[in-house]
């Protein structure tokens, strides 16, 4: 038994060795400019460790993602590389979680949310780690990033916004992956996405954009030029060394501004996009928690609301409405949203002409309204019909004539309405009918002859 221990004690020994040396080769390949070579050592690196990268120790992960993101971008696939790349930058921004696994190999976690979702069960301790190959990428990298970067500003200023959108990606990537990230690269990326109608790839660069809590405020640095009277956008270390000589500098007038936070705007992208995309969850998720930092944001209260309503959550889409009403009492669409919602329970019918009723005095042209009231008043007509003809037929007459009789008075409540939305659209030919139909049922000759003809005229 203790042969046979020490027997797999030394083969992990040597597997570890063997992915070290193959790792180690492919870095050498690498640097070197050699891109078939350095694909054959990565290659030989991942049959033995597979997908399973934590398993790696930090440097072996570093040297790992380094020489097969070089190699890859070195063979022209910059987007997939820098990628690659970047999870250098990772490696040194998060928290390792260390330890053994069930079967005791040694085991390193980037970040908590791999921690939480491989290591779950395992005691694990928490490091840092400061990779050492991200200072060589910067020179190795720079001539890619300054040619797709400028790529992506030729191609957005030709209107190519979808090939734009992409460089922007790729050399927000390469910065990344340099130590120099550049996150503003990521959105101009998201927006080219969208203007290039590139919904599925512009909400996943946003949610990106969103996951890593970027608000695109940057400090800008200014100064009046002396000598032209023109006021110049420096960088810091020219702006403090010019501030700092004084009345000897050649500029005057110092002054740093922040320029405003598109974090807000972001949130009202995404939850637009998704829904247009139709993926009304994520849409509400992303409007809620837009809503918790903006709550004031009455474009994203209405985005959740309808998400609600598209997505079946009615009892919801009532609160969000109500909820956004109470912030702004003098919305006519949050008023006429809830008229439709709640026109649709029987038992709420009162509540629901009180909604419409305020819209209506809000908006006096929002003919929807004004044509929402009249049906909700009117009820099922044809449910009155039926209930008339067959008490007709059981002979009580006088309950006949009562079911008739609120009909009419109902109606004569809904003219009014109905003539206002006439007024809106004299073309409105379903509406001139309805309106027909309403005057003879409440026996006004002279009306309903005006609007036969009507009706007529607009049929020529």
């Amino acid at each position: 038994m203790k042969k046979i221990f020490l027997s797999l004690t030394m083969i992990a020994a040597s597997l570890s060795f063997a992915q070290k040396k193959e790792i180690a080769n492919a870095v050498k390949a690498a640097d070197q400019g050699d891109v078939n070579g350095t694909a054959a050592e990565v290659s030989k690196a991942e049959a033995i460790f597979g997908d399973k990268i934590y398993l790696l120790e930090p440097s072996l992960q570093e040297q790992y993602y380094y020489a097969k993101g070089l190699g890859l971008v070195k063979a022209g696939k910059i987007a997939e590389g820098a990628q690659i790349l970047s999870k250098i930058t990772d490696l040194g921004k998060s928290t390792i979680y260390s330890g053994k696994d069930n079967d005791k190999n040694k085991v390193y976690f980037v970040g908590k949310e791999q921690a939480d979702k491989l290591g779950a069960g395992l005691s694990l301790k928490e490091e840092k780690y400061s990779p050492s190959l991200a200072s060589k990428l910067g020179n190795q990298l720079n001539a890619s990033y300054q040619t797709i970067n400028k790529k992506a500003y030729d191609l957005y200023q030709a209107k190519d916004l979808a090939g734009a959108a992409k460089q922007f990606e790729e050399a927000y990537y390469l910065s990344k992956a340099a130590g120099a990230e550049n996150q503003s690269l990521l959105y101009s990326s998201a927006v080219s996405y969208a203007q290039g109608n590139k919904k599925e790839e512009s909400a996943r660069v946003f949610d990106q954009l969103i996951a890593m809590n970027y608000t695109g405020v940057e400090t800008v640095y200014t100064a009046k030029n002396k000598k032209t009277n023109a006021v110049d956008n420096l960088d810091k270390a020219t702006f403090d060394l010019y501030k700092k000589m004084g009345a000897s500098s050649d500029y005057t007038d110092f002054k740093e501004e922040k320029t405003p936070s598109k974090e807000e705007e972001m949130y009202d992208i995404q939850s637009a996009l998704l829904m247009e995309m139709e993926k009304y969850d994520q849409a509400i998720d992303v409007a809620q928690k837009g809503l918790k930092k903006f709550p004031n944001n009455a474009k994203l209260g209405n985005t959740l609301g309808l998400a609600y309503y598209k997505a079946g959550k009615t009892e919801e889409f009532v609160n969000s409405l109500k909820s956004q009403i109470a912030k702004n009492p003098n919305d006519a669409v949050n008023y006429y949203n809830l008229g439709v919602v709640l026109s649709k329970d029987a038992s709420k019918q009162k509540e629901a002409e009180e909604a419409f009723n305020k819209s209506i005095s809000l908006d006096p042209s929002n003919k929807n309204a004004l044509t929402n009231m009249v049906y909700l008043i009117m009820g099922d007509d044809s449910k009155t019909v039926d209930e008339f003809n067959a008490l007709r037929k059981a002979k009580k007459i006088d309950e006949a004539n009562k079911v008739m009789e609120l009909r009419r008075a109902r109606f004569a409540k809904a003219i009014p309405y109905a003539e206002k939305a006439y007024a809106l659209d004299p073309k409105d030919a379903d509406m001139v009918s309805l309106l027909k139909g309403l005057y003879n049922a409440t026996q006004n000759t002279a009306k309903y002859n005006e609007f036969k003809a009507k009706e007529a005229e607009l049929k020529k």
